[in-house]
């Protein structure tokens, strides 16, 4: 990147934080942001930060990043000055080197999602580096993400270069045994992901509802379970795709059971065969945590997207919590690289008290997803090339 004072860095973070009453109440991602902001301001750039907010259909006040200039101040310790893209390049002229400043959504330019060539000219017009910071919006190709890459010299963000390294320690290149611990709702949102880990890992372990539709694949009587039981073909054929690869899936075979959804029923912990008809799988039982805890201390790396039970309401945690507990201990002593990610997934860790002895937690959805799917994202490749 050589010399930068005085240089205007177009910088990509992702900075769709939630709101409510007008803070921010997750700063998670401001935080991300922190090293390359502060670095770049450090070296004499003037940093222009772009970000999308929230899903506008025209520009609106509600959708503003006017709002998210103070707290970014607070996380960054430095002055954030916001400016709006009317204007934008008088104001850019009146930043000094180290100057820090939020342009507007970049969504209210109809043309960004489109990676509109007008609007990447319009973005670029205003910079003369880019660098993209925001793994979490890499998967997709837009103006702010993709295109300006093309237009200006472009780098990875600290952010981005640690997700990145993380990311090729887990799958790129692991050191085997490799697991990968796979859980959520459904298996329809996550097929991609299970049909690509087979091939890759050694050991596949399947919770949420979505163990429920492999074991009824498997001709376990699931009760009222959570389970799509038009997709059994699909586990089943998954399975043999494991099997052919020489990739262990590990289902349940103890399970947690209540005839309600609800916070602290009356539960039972039972064989996956003696599920009864009026009966739901909550969680995974406590003699395969144990089973799968065991698995977890032959392995050297570990990958986590979604939670082992319906973790939201107690005693459903229990599994996810225990488990998570097990990869954290085996992190925290040297003997696994532990790489997490996903929105629930997040969630849990943190539930679990664990977030912070992962190897690596990404606070990535939907790009986590797609990277774990083995596709190629548009904003890290526009990087590359």
């Amino acid at each position: 990147m050589g010399d930068i004072v005085g240089k205007a860095v177009l910088v990509r973070e992702d900075l769709n934080v939630p709101m409510k009453d007008g803070v921010v109440s997750d700063d998670t991602r401001l935080r991300a942001a922190v090293p390359t902001i502060n670095e770049l301001s450090d070296r004499g750039a003037k940093v222009l930060v772009l970000s999308h907010f929230g899903r506008p259909k025209a520009p609106t006040p509600e959708f503003s990043l006017a709002q998210i200039a103070e707290p970014l101040s607070q996380v960054l310790g430095r002055p954030v000055r916001y400016i709006d893209w009317e204007g934008d390049k008088e104001a850019v002229a009146t930043l000094r080197p180290g100057d820090i400043a939020v342009l507007e959504n970049t969504r209210f330019f109809g043309g960004e999602e489109k990676n509109d060539p007008a609007v990447v000219k319009r973005f670029a017009a205003v910079g003369d580096l880019y660098v993209n910071d925001a793994f979490s919006a890499a998967h997709r190709a837009h103006a702010s993400t993709e295109g300006i890459a093309h237009v200006l010299p472009a780098f990875a963000g600290r952010a981005m270069e640690a997700e990145l390294d993380a990311l090729q320690k887990a799958l790129g290149a692991p050191e085997h045994p490799v697991a990968a611990v796979v859980g959520g709702a459904k298996v329809s949102s996550k097929l991609d992901v299970l049909t690509h880990l087979v091939t890759k890992v050694d050991h596949l372990i399947i919770g949420g509802g979505m163990a429920n539709t492999f074991l009824a694949a498997r001709g376990v009587d699931v009760g009222k379970s959570l389970c799509e039981h038009d997709l059994t073909d699909t586990a089943e054929a998954i399975l043999e795709a494991a099997a052919a690869a020489n990739c262990t899936v590990h289902l349940p075979y103890d399970v947690v059971v209540a005839k309600e959804f609800a916070a602290n029923p009356p539960t039972r912990t039972v064989n996956v065969h003696e599920v009864a008809a009026d009966e739901m799988i909550l969680d995974v039982g406590p003699a395969a945590v144990e089973a799968l805890a065991d698995v977890l201390k032959i392995c050297r790396t570990l990958v986590w997207n979604g939670p082992m039970g319906a973790f939201e309401i107690p005693p459903f945690d229990a599994a996810t919590v225990a488990l998570a507990k097990t990869a954290a201990a085996l992190t925290r002593e040297g003997s696994l690289v532990s790489v997490a990610g996903g929105g629930d997934t997040v969630a849990a860790l943190n539930h679990a008290g664990v977030a912070g002895d992962f190897s690596f937690v990404s606070t990535a959805g939907g790009a986590f997803l797609e990277w774990m799917e083995g596709k190629e994202l548009p904003g890290v490749k526009a990087l590359m090339g």
